[in-house]
Parts: structure tokens; C-alpha cells; sequence
């Protein structure tokens, strides 16, 4: 067999542990040729690739980002002629499987290419863990330990002036960066996309902690929004397959409680610094299982299936479901999910308490 990989949308921690692992589970049973596609679905339609031997893929499982670039604007789906070229530049390369690593996008475009005739195995990537169907992403348990530092960090900050300090993490549409980071991260406060927040109740929080004379911490992801309101968008790449850039809600939530408090209110805004370093440990573990999983797959002929975990439990057994059932969905968060439940019984606001 020829088998490529390749790696589309963002960035991750842990993409090179998935392919260090997918590719030497393919080579160490001598059943499969391995190249890689550069900067994902853009170098397939280029026909760009580098040959992945043994050497090729060792020594790269702490390294960050990805050793075959990637790239969350091209989009072989755009019109019936890209998805033939796509099509017809993989034949060219003579692959028999595309093992593709990424998110939603990813697996949407994947899905779409396999009604085309193209075979894939899907892995899922994404720091917003927002993936249907796979209870845990890679690249998530290091995006939570990201923002988690940074919430600390703003802790003393906090306490020290008296202030409210607000800290934003990525998620686009799914709260979960905002939600395990704002627990672990001793927030006061986490706002989700799942949960519109009323200002005033954040307004009223934070007066209460004033008068004790307490700062306030406050965990917001970029897609919360006001109720009633409208998500605070960044800018729009046109041609990208998602066009929307979420960002900047810190800024807006400042701007909403500064007039009604006598406190400083600070906004940071944690960006691509959560998606970019080492992985963690767990995820270079998860990753390496999702790899191994993905050439399974493959060297089985099961294809266009997306490698899921089941549950967030340790020990957790590895499955696969229909790339058909992964794309276009997302998985938020539950508003009955244990940590949000957790959370409230501790105390936390989410921003939603009626006036």
C-alpha cells in the first residue's frame, strides 16, 4: 500500500507524536509505503510530499506544530472541479489511503473527498475538544494547561491591585478550554458559548467582591456572548471554509463592567500561545494511541472512519465511527455535564443568574 498523511487546520501540540506513530506502525509491519502531504489539503491539490521513513519520523514526538505544515484555507469542496483536481492529483501520487489529521474542517473536507472515491482514515485533532463523537481530542489536555497557568498567573495580579481580571481562551463555538481551565484555574467566574451570560449578574459578582474586598476572576471563552447579544468576531478570511475569527470578547466584557465598578477591570486575551509548545505528557500519550489506532485502521481496510476515545475516564478504550457522522456537527458542552454541575455546587457563576 501507499499511505499519506497529512495534517489541516490549525496547529496543534501532539500532531507530530500522531504522525511519528502512524507512520512507524505502518512501516514496522513492512505492508505500506508512507509519504506526507505538505500543509494539508492545499499540498494535496499541489500533489507537495515528502517521502516518511523510519528516520524521518523520530525524534520529533516533543517537538510542537507539525514537520508537514498545514493549512485552514484550502478547501478542495469549494466547487465540483477542486474536489475532481484533489481527487485526481491523489491517484497521481498513486495513494491507496490518505490517513488525515484535524478537526471538524478536516473531517468535513475528508468526508466529502471519500463520496468522491478517495479512501480515509480520519484522527481527531483540536485543542477545542469539539469533535462529535470522541469524548477527547489531543492538543486539548495542553490548551488547558496553558490557560490554566495564565489564570494563576493573573491571580496575584488580581489580588494584589484589587482588580478583575479577565482572561479569554480559544474554543470558537465550545466551551471546554474555558470550562476544565476556569475550574483548575480557580476562576470566579466562566462564561461559555453554551450559556449566554447576563452582564448584570457579572456586574453584581463582581460589586460583591468588591465590597469584601476581594478581586475576581473571570474565565471567558471567545465564543461567549451577552444575552441578546452578538459573538464578537475578530475578522472574516474570505475563501477560508470557516471564514469566522472569534476574538477580542475579553475586551467587550471589560468595556460592559467598568462604568458600575470602582475596581480596575483587566482583559487578557490568551490567543495562539494555547495552541503552540510541547505537548503534555497526556497528550503525546493519547496522541501516539490515536496514531497507532489510525494505521490499524488502515492495514484492516476500514476507511473513511475517524479514530474516537469512548470517555475522558483513564484507561479509556480507543474505537472508530463513520467520518459521516463527525461532519459538519460539533460537540458543546452539556448544560447538565458533572463539571458544570460541579462548579455551581462550588460556588462558580457561569453569568447567567436572572436580575
Amino acid at each position: 500500500m501507499k499511505v499519506g498523511i497529512l495534517t489541516g487546520g490549525g496547529d496543534c501540540p501532539g500532531l507530530n507524536a500522531v504522525i511519528r506513530a502512524t507512520a512507524k506502525s505502518l512501516l514496522r509491519h513492512g505492508r505500506a509505503e508512507v509519504i506526507g502531504i505538505a500543509d494539508g489539503f492545499a499540498g494535496l491539490m499541489e500533489g507537495h510530499t515528502r517521502a516518511l521513513d523510519w528516520a524521518a519520523v523520530s525524534g520529533i514526538l516533543f517537538s510542537g506544530g507539525t514537520i508537514l505544515g498545514t493549512s485552514n484555507r484550502a478547501d478542495p469542496l469549494a466547487s465540483p472541479a477542486s474536489a475532481a483536481h484533489a481527487c485526481a492529483t491523489a491517484r497521481a501520487l498513486g495513494l491507496d489511503a490518505i490517513v488525515a489529521i484535524g478537526g471538524n474542517g478536516t473531517m468535513t473536507i475528508a468526508n466529502g473527498l471519500a463520496a468522491h472515491g478517495l479512501k480515509f482514515v480520519g484522527v481527531p485533532k483540536t485543542i477545542d475538544n469539539d469533535i462529535e463523537g470522541c469524548a477527547r481530542s489531543f492538543g486539548f489536555d495542553t490548551a488547558v494547561a496553558t490557560a490554566t497557568r495564565a489564570l494563576e498567573q493573573v491571580q496575584t495580579t488580581g489580588q494584589s491591585h484589587g482588580r478583575v481580571m479577565i482572561v479569554e481562551t480559544m474554543g470558537r463555538y465550545a466551551g471546554w478550554i474555558a470550562l476544565e481551565a476556569g475550574i483548575a484555574g480557580a476562576a470566579d467566574a466562566i462564561l461559555l458559548p453554551e450559556i449566554d451570560f447576563n452582564p448584570a449578574a457579572l456586574v453584581r459578582l463582581c460589586q460583591r467582591r468588591e465590597r469584601c474586598r476581594a478581586h475576581t476572576v473571570i474565565c471567558i471563552a471567545e465564543g461567549a456572548k451577552p444575552a441578546g447579544g452578538a459573538l464578537t468576531i475578530e475578522r472574516v478570511i474570505q475563501g477560508s471554509p470557516d471564514p469566522v475569527r472569534l476574538g477580542g470578547v475579553a475586551h467587550t466584557l471589560r468595556a460592559l463592567l467598568e462604568p458600575h465598578l470602582k475596581s480596575e477591570v483587566r482583559a487578557t486575551v490568551l490567543g495562539h500561545v494555547q495552541r503552540g509548545g510541547p505537548p503534555t505528557p497526556y497528550d503525546r500519550i493519547l496522541a501516539t494511541q490515536f496514531g497507532h489506532q489510525a494505521a490499524s485502521l488502515v492495514l484492516q481496510g476500514r476507511f473513511n472512519r475517524m479514530v474516537t476515545l469512548a470517555s475522558d475516564t483513564p484507561g479509556s478504550a480507543l474505537g472508530d465511527i463513520a467520518l459521516s457522522e463527525v461532519a459538519d456537527r460539533t460537540r458543546c458542552v452539556p448544560l447538565n455535564h458533572p463539571l458544570v454541575i460541579t462548579a455551581r455546587e462550588i460556588g462558580v457563576s457561569f453569568g447567567d443568574e436572572a436580575d
